[in-house]
């Protein structure tokens, strides 16, 4: 699976914050990039957590699909019950 330019870009953000906290010598300043660094990082766990949701749903929903004879037109179908499933899951 490709990571999305999105999370390349909070990668590259994240690198660059924590060289500049590290030579910053102001506490309030490096107080805030450390916060931010952590927003950061939370976002791309998001990111990834939500990729590997959508892939769970994607194998699901070919299980679903592949189980009831491969019907045709029916794909939608398939993946909001595998993305009930899936989320469900999660949220517990």
């Amino acid at each position: 699976m490709d990571e999305s330019e999105d999370a390349k870009e909070l990668k590259r953000k994240i690198a660059q914050a924590s060289r500049i906290a590290f030579g910053v010598t102001d506490q309030t300043t490096r107080g805030s990039l450390l916060a931010w660094i952590d927003e950061l990082k939370s976002r791309l766990n998001g990111q990834r957590q939500e990729r590997r949701i959508k892939a769970e749903i994607t194998e699901r929903a070919k299980v679903l699909w592949e189980n009831a004879g491969r019907p045709d037109g029916r794909d939608l179908e398939f993946w909001l019950k595998a993305e009930e499933e899936t989320r469900g899951r999660a949220a517990e």
